[in-house]
């Protein structure tokens, strides 16, 4: 079992940066792809960015490439997310997930995590 825990949400002004931070219990963690996903108010959760088990592959949505940047340090079973150049549209609850499925499956469908987190808060004013 692994357990997910997000911090690092809350209030910034358009423009201002955040750092995501997604700590996992569980001794597995290395061998798990892990995903940020957001929900926008009245929408579907959707991806937002993943990283393979080791840490070598990235994937990120178009809108955030360029402006967002996710990693992880396996030895602290954290993964992250830096986010600079907020825009109001990135307001959401920001959710990590985690999989073992294969990462070329989890590219081609987007779905199949097994571990969720709670979700954190990002506001972006205008």
């Amino acid at each position: 079992q692994v357990q997910l825990v997000e911090s690092g949400g809350g209030l910034v002004q358009a423009g201002g940066s955040l750092r995501l931070s997604c700590a996992a219990s569980g001794h597995t963690f290395s061998t798990h792809h892990v995903g940020w996903l957001r929900q926008a108010p009245g929408k579907e959760r959707v991806f937002v960015a993943t990283i393979s088990a080791s840490g070598g592959s990235t994937t990120y949505t178009s809108s955030v490439k360029g402006r967002f940047f996710i990693s992880r340090d396996n030895a602290k079973n954290t993964v992250y997310l830096q986010m600079n150049s907020l825009k109001p549209e990135d307001t959401a609850v920001y959710y990590c997930a985690s999989t073992q499925i294969p990462w070329a499956v989890l590219q081609t469908t987007g779905k199949g995590y097994s571990f969720w987190g709670q979700g954190t808060q990002v506001t972006v004013s205008s």
